[in-house]
């Protein structure tokens, strides 16, 4: 007779045995799925080529009439395009790595690394051409079958929730499977009736994906076992044990003190910026004639237009593109989770969206309503659709460096904070001279932007006050000739009070 503590002991066993076996049967259907499907498209067959090229042919002459459905459709698909994608796992393969969990890390790339490598392979090896439509509406490279939207973004989203599943609990939990699963299927839909792709192609990177989501994750769960650690229920994540360290921020009591002063001041404050820039833009673009500042403005445009020549105009270029919302967008998409990654706060991160999210407000406003005509001078950028008062790329890139170099200034105390100070100078002095080379901005431009800088900058600092519970990482040298070590830091009252909380 088996005694209690033997039955005990095989019980984790035979709970891994039940649902590794129930794991493999589902990655085995989809494996098996796919790869009847990879040979019904091979050999071209021919009701499955008819049900696609119908489906094909039908969503076109509902899509194609209406231009905006198409640029819905376009915003939806790029969730599963490759740089949303190589985002949100390098800012999560960060993330897991200054936490310490390189197991995890690991797994995401690995998963990562195997899509990015079974989609383009396969389409060739395949070799099937995209759908011909009588009305294109969008078009992609390469050849067709399987998506890869509908692959990278089951896998990658897929991924992605195994790994932070831990944090979730109950409805929450449920909201998030929910959420990734309208993703994909919405990524996957797009993809047809965007028309670059047959239902069989989606379908078919759908199955694709979920076979090699499901073959990395066994494989993460023996690596597990073969380590001495237990094996959960797959709906408890992969390493339920990292839940602490995957958690962005402890909860705070608020992240800024007495919220409802604080938006009032915030909206007051916004509103004084907005009076001082449109008095100041009016000032300089329709009363300062004869002045210097007028002077200013119309030699300088013309001066750096005569210097123009291709090399100068594709550096220009460059630098040029370094402030425009797509980089600025990026750079502030990498900061915000390294900055939860390090610190584990969420005030500095409320710092630099409402400093870029005022920036850009403030720009949008003074510029329709000073309305301010570019300079008279050959624009290499076209015509834009906003006015020259104040340079919003100068604008952006300040708000942008700047705030990081406070951040960071007050975060640590390694030398390599001055390169941020380092970058908030030379980043907007190339980007404003790139733009007046370009023709697009005046000097009195640039001078509106940096006036909108450290207004804004001043304000964000005063009421939000980011650095107010900072711990600083390292500690001051020890005087010459001292053996003894250095002391802490002494983070004020706050820091005390946040320690205390913790404890």
């Amino acid at each position: 007779m088996v005694g209690t503590d033997e039955r005990v002991l095989r019980r984790p066993a035979a709970h891994f045995t039940e649902r590794a076996l129930v794991g493999l049967l589902v990655v085995a259907g989809a494996g098996t799925a796919f790869g009847a499907l990879l040979m019904l498209v091979r050999f071209h067959f021919t009701p499955l080529y008819a049900i696609d090229q119908g489906v094909a042919d039908r969503l076109n002459r509902l899509v194609s009439p209406h231009g905006d459905l198409v640029t819905v459709l376009e915003a939806v698909t790029r969730l599963g395009g490759r740089p949303i994608m190589l985002w949100l796992v390098a800012a999560a393969v960060v993330g897991l790595f200054i936490r310490r969990q390189p197991r995890l890390a690991v797994y995401l790339i690995v998963t990562g690394v195997g899509a990015l490598l079974l989609d383009p392979s396969l389409k060739l090896l395949v070799g099937r051409l995209r759908p011909v439509v009588e009305v294109p509406v969008a078009h992609a490279p390469g050849n067709s079958f399987p998506s890869g939207h509908a692959l990278g973004s089951i896998v990658t989203y897929g991924a992605l929730l195994l790994v932070f599943l831990p944090l979730l609990r109950g409805w929450s939990r449920r909201a998030a499977v929910a959420l990734a699963a309208t993703v994909v299927v919405a990524v996957g839909v797009t993809r047809i009736a965007l028309g670059v792709h047959f239902v069989s192609d989606v379908l078919g990177g759908w199955l694709l994906g979920a076979a090699w989501l499901g073959v990395t994750a066994y494989a993460f769960r023996l690596w597990r076992r073969e380590v001495g650690r237990p094996v959960p229920p797959i709906t408890e994540g992969l390493e339920p044990e990292a839940a602490r360290d995957l958690v962005p921020a402890p909860d705070e009591d608020g992240i800024v003190e007495r919220p409802r002063a604080a938006i009032a001041e915030l909206l007051t404050g916004w509103v004084l910026i907005f009076g001082v820039l449109f008095g100041f833009g009016m000032l300089v673009s329709y009363h300062a004639d004869g002045t210097f500042v007028a002077t200013l403005d119309a030699v300088v445009p013309r001066w750096l237009a005569e210097q123009r020549t291709p090399s100068l105009d594709e550096v220009s270029w460059y630098w040029s593109k370094a402030g425009d919302t797509h980089a600025i967008l990026f750079v502030s998409l990498v900061a915000c989770p390294l900055m939860l990654a390090l610190w584990r706060r969420w005030r500095p991160v409320l710092f630099l969206v409402l400093a870029m999210f005022g920036e850009l407000s403030l720009f949008l406003a003074t510029a329709r309503a000073v309305d301010r005509p570019r300079p008279p001078v050959e624009h290499l950028d076209g015509k834009l659709p906003t006015a020259a008062f104040p340079s919003g790329h100068i604008a952006a890139t300040m708000c942008l460096y700047v705030a990081l170099a406070v951040l960071v200034m007050g975060h640590t105390n390694r030398w390599w904070r001055w390169l941020t100070v380092a970058a908030a100078v030379v980043m907007p002095v190339g980007v404003a001279l790139s733009r007046m080379y370009r023709g697009m901005h005046h000097p009195s431009d640039f001078a509106g932007a940096a006036l909108l800088t450290a207004m804004l900058i001043g304000l964000l600092w005063w009421v939000i006050r980011p650095n107010a519970d900072r711990a600083p990482d390292e500690l001051p040298a020890p005087a010459a000739g001292d053996d003894r070590p250095a002391e802490p830091v002494a983070a004020g009252a706050e820091r005390e009070r946040v320690v205390a909380a913790r404890r």
